[in-house]
């Protein structure tokens, strides 16, 4: 007898849920295959990154900081400032752009291979349920029975286990925005004498521990912003984790000795295999689904069975839907090309803004309120104030240059010297002859200099006498 799909209401009801609306507790099974290795290598190097990053520095500087607090900001080893906000910006406008694009074209690949929730939970968390409690049938027994002794001590262990790797995650989180050091030294002292930090740690890690304890999938499918945008985005040309129906169907178990293409039976044996696997308890052979995050644990589920039945795999695949119901092969229809290009032109005019970020940005004004002054040797000056942003980590002298007209330029107080991260502030004279000055408001160009290098030239107006 075929079993009975409990899921047939997935177009009303999440698969999380029950009739009663009461949730529906998942227990997946542990997935294998090629494709679940590849996730498994993308995962644990990007969970490498994530905790080893923070201790690596450039120049005595993190490689990359976030502090919003002080407005200092390490990009790759880069000092970033508020001045350079229009980078922020477009950036935002560009990952927007793209997120939309790549959704369309690509679908949710970012769901279930590099979105941390999908990392933490499947790759850190399950394993360590895997471990500590057993496969999904142990699991679901060890829920099922009353509590004592066995019980109490898996379930502690797992939630300790679970808490402390929350902290560890919230304090790794916490050093891309006050610097590692800093996080070793408050680590070292007393609580006492951060009691505030301290307590917001806790809190903090411990709504992490409930997301990964309690919540899971739910975040995925009634949380998250861009799973639900997921309806809006995809359509029949995305490239999705699809069950190819016209070679499944008629599913139906297998019987021995059968003739399943003369019986008119598909691929399908109906193992609910597909189903045991998913991350978030959905039959992928009921079409493209809210919940789906492309984790492919199905595909490589149902290749092994293919395999096991001497069938070629790819009953469930990365495809589009409009490929399986014409029955045609994968292949690059002209929008998902032309949202390609339109993709890497994005990326390629983002790593053009930032290439070409000036690592020194200069500010001048005329003193206000102040005219010509007299000077000797039959002279003109005006009073400027200038201010040089410097997002180097050493220091530069810096320099002025009258640039379109014979002049000098004359510092008040000591020599320019920008400091490295930071922002220095002064004074100076522009000095030009008489014979220069040809109505009382000329145009005049002042070049900024970092020892020798022409950093930026700066467009203003002298003033002179009538």
């Amino acid at each position: 007898m075929a079993p009975t799909n409990p899921y047939n209401g997935y177009r009303d009801q999440l698969a999380t849920l029950k009739e009663t609306g009461k949730r529906r507790w998942i227990y997946a099974q542990k997935p294998k295959g090629k494709l679940y290795n590849y996730r498994q290598l993308v995962s644990y190097s990007l969970l490498f990154l994530l905790f080893a990053l923070p201790f690596v520095k450039l120049h005595g500087e993190p490689f990359l900081l976030f502090n919003i607090l002080e407005r200092k900001f390490i990009l790759f080893g880069v000092h970033f400032w508020p001045q350079d906000f229009h980078l922020f910006l477009y950036s935002m406008i560009t990952l927007f752009v793209f997120v939309v694009l790549f959704t369309v074209s690509y679908g949710r690949i970012w769901c279930g291979w590099t979105c941390p929730q999908t990392v933490f939970l499947e790759f850190i968390f399950r394993k360590i349920e895997y471990l500590i409690e057993g496969n999904p049938a142990e699991q679901r027994k060890l829920d099922a029975q009353s509590m004592n002794l066995t019980k109490f001590w898996k379930k502690m262990l797992k939630l300790s286990l679970f808490y402390a790797i929350c902290f560890l995650i919230t304090n790794t989180f916490l050093s891309y925005i006050i610097g590692v050091d800093k996080v070793l030294k408050i680590a070292s002292e007393p609580i006492s004498q951060h009691q505030t930090g301290f307590i917001i740690a806790l809190l903090f890690s411990g709504v992490m521990f409930f997301v990964f304890a309690k919540l899971r999938e739910q975040v995925c499918a009634m949380i998250c912003p861009y799973g639900r945008l997921q309806g809006v985005l995809l359509d029949s040309n995305s490239i999705v984790v699809a069950y190819d129906y016209k070679r499944g169907e008629e599913r139906a178990p297998l019987e021995a000795g059968e003739d399943r293409k003369s019986d008119g039976k598909g691929d399908c044996i109906d193992c609910y295999q597909c189903v045991d696997v998913c991350p978030t308890g959905i039959d992928v052979r009921d079409g493209t689904q809210l919940e789906c995050i492309n984790c492919t644990a199905c595909i490589d589920e149902c290749n092994s069975v293919m395999s096991w039945l001497g069938k070629p795999k790819g009953l469930i695949r990365f495809d589009s839907e409009k490929n399986i119901a014409e029955g045609k092969q994968q292949k690059w229809p002209a929008r998902k090309i032309a949202y390609t290009v339109v993709l890497s032109i994005l990326l390629g005019v983002v790593a053009v803004l930032f290439a070409s970020r000036s690592d020194l940005e200069a500010i001048i004004l005329r003193t206000p309120g102040l005219l010509y002054q007299p000077q000797n040797n039959n002279a003109i000056s005006n009073m400027y104030n200038f201010k040089v942003v410097n997002k180097t980590t050493k220091d530069v002298p810096i320099h002025f240059k009258i640039m379109n007209h014979e002049g000098e330029i004359k510092m008040i107080g000591e020599e320019a010297k920008a400091h490295a991260s930071s922002i220095k502030e002064g004074v100076f004279f522009a000095i030009l002859p008489k014979q220069e000055i040809s109505s009382d408001n000329i145009p005049i160009t002042i070049g900024v200099y970092a020892e020798e290098r022409l950093i930026e030239e700066i467009d203003l107006t002298f003033v002179g006498p009538n």
